[in-house]
């Protein structure tokens, strides 16, 4: 990954005035140092991040993704984003992409031990290739998450609904997928339900009616997964949220893996067996969430 830009953020309290924020920035050379050997983020996958994707300099759902961004650090007890700080964070990395496709990710952690502040930066790469997968689609594997549905609510402790750092099990699920001849991975959960995939979100087509798992069961609410909603309604098509069993994802008429960056894989095959896909749909979805959206 090529890294264009890096920017720390000292933070400003959440209830703080909106204000010019510059002087609360500082551009550092993204292939330096710039993190402390007590960093909590690397010592512990303590904090919280967005990856926000780029088209063509235009930053994507920013919104989205800075209540997203807040919700997570409600979930983890850490201060609260300052929302129009973190905005013109955006809008400065944003102003370092040029043509084609890019991905400013967010970061927000603890910092350092009994530290007086978060830590907290923003980075932008290029975007990987991901033509093959948006046009020839993904091939699946279902994979144990080890919870019943119903955990989350029982156990909020577990931060299942926060986009945090600890993103170990995330990677582990989808080395496991490639061992396995796939590409992609669905958790399900051990009492028989899909849940999301590893770094996105799953949609299913039945008929007109296109539906994605319910997000009260610990699942990441994808605003990519939102605004494809929201553009399937405008088309006169219905969308839902349910609690899906697993049976019914190689029986459903399409599927798709969802994600900013991604955006929209098909599913073309689920543990080994091939599973209908839409070519022209898929295509549809693609151009519209390769288009400038707010």
């Amino acid at each position: 990954m090529a890294w264009r830009f890096a920017l720390l953020i000292d933070p400003v309290p959440a209830d703080a005035p909106d204000a010019d924020f510059s002087d609360r920035f500082e551009e550092i050379d993204p292939s330096a140092p710039a993190l402390t050997v007590g960093e909590l983020s690397t010592q512990r996958g303590d904090g919280i991040f967005e990856s926000i994707g780029v088209v063509d300099g235009h930053a994507q759902e920013v919104d989205a993704h800075l209540e997203r961004l807040a919700h997570s650090a409600r979930l983890c007890d850490l201060p609260l984003p300052h929302i129009g700080q973190w905005r013109q964070a955006v809008a400065r990395a944003a102003a370092h992409c040029g043509p084609g496709e890019a991905v400013i990710k967010l970061i927000l952690s603890r910092g350092v031990e009994h530290g007086p502040t978060p830590t907290a930066w923003v980075t932008v790469a290029e975007a990987a290739d991901f033509t093959a997968a948006r046009t020839h689609g993904i091939r699946i594997v279902t994979l144990d998450r080890g919870y019943a549905i119903d955990v989350p609510a029982r156990a909020p402790w577990l931060l299942l609904g926060a986009k945090t750092l600890s993103y170990a099990v995330n990677m582990a699920a989808i080395r496991e997928a490639k061992r396995r001849g796939a590409d992609d991975a669905v958790f399900v959960s051990s009492d028989g339900f899909v849940l999301e995939a590893p770094t996105a979100s799953l949609i299913l087509r039945r008929g007109d009616t296109f539906v994605t798992p319910a997000p009260n069961a610990g699942i990441l609410h994808g605003t990519t997964q939102l605004s494809l909603f929201d553009h399937l309604e405008k088309q006169g098509f219905t969308t839902a949220y349910e609690t899906i069993p697993a049976a019914d994802l190689p029986r459903a008429d399409a599927a798709w893996l969802v994600s900013s960056v991604r955006l929209a894989a098909p599913i073309v095959a689920v543990d080994g067996q091939p599973v209908a896909h839409d070519r022209e749909l898929t295509a549809s979805m693609n151009d519209y969430l390769l288009s400038p959206r707010d």
